[in-house]
């Protein structure tokens, strides 16, 4: 049976030691959807919120998000993190902001919890701005999509 990582023997919860693995280029993709009603989604393509340019602000959100990651999430390394890039995608006829982040570093780990943390946080960055408007708003599928680097190397999962 797998073992977990971030488990001692007795069970009790340790950050996982790095210090003897080697520095290697790593990257990783996540993805999330957010859904609204019609009406959201015009002011958000717009960008005609009360609160401004929504994509504008959940991009550097999601950009803070990936930076304060141990900060969020217990036993993540702290991490030089080299690049993130956040985009959305409009898709009109489904009225959704599908977000991708991908993170870059060279270091002892990976960068999916990153990642992961930069897509969710820009997500809740647009609910959060157009709450007032539409609260039935659905945040869906966040996921890890592909992640490179390490011992592990490539992983595809989209």
């Amino acid at each position: 049976m797998a073992k977990l990582s971030h488990m001692d023997d007795e069970g009790r919860p340790r950050m996982v030691d790095v210090t003897g693995k080697a520095d290697t280029a790593r990257k990783a993709v996540a993805r999330g959807v957010v859904k609204m009603q019609p009406a959201t989604f015009k002011l958000i393509k717009q960008g005609k919120t009360a609160k401004g340019d929504v994509l504008s602000v959940a991009q550097l959100a999601g950009i803070m998000a990936a930076k304060r990651t141990p900060d969020l999430i217990p036993l993540c390394h702290p991490i030089f993190i080299g690049n993130v890039n956040i985009e959305f995608s409009l898709d009109e006829s489904k009225n959704t902001v599908e977000i991708t982040s991908t993170v870059e570093s060279t270091g002892k780990t990976g960068v999916e919890m990153e990642a992961l943390t930069a897509t969710a946080v820009a997500a809740l960055t647009i609910y959060d701005m157009c709450k007032a408007v539409d609260r039935g708003m659905k945040i869906e599928n966040i996921r890890l999509v592909r992640k490179s680097g390490g011992k592990s190397g490539t992983i595809e999962l989209e």
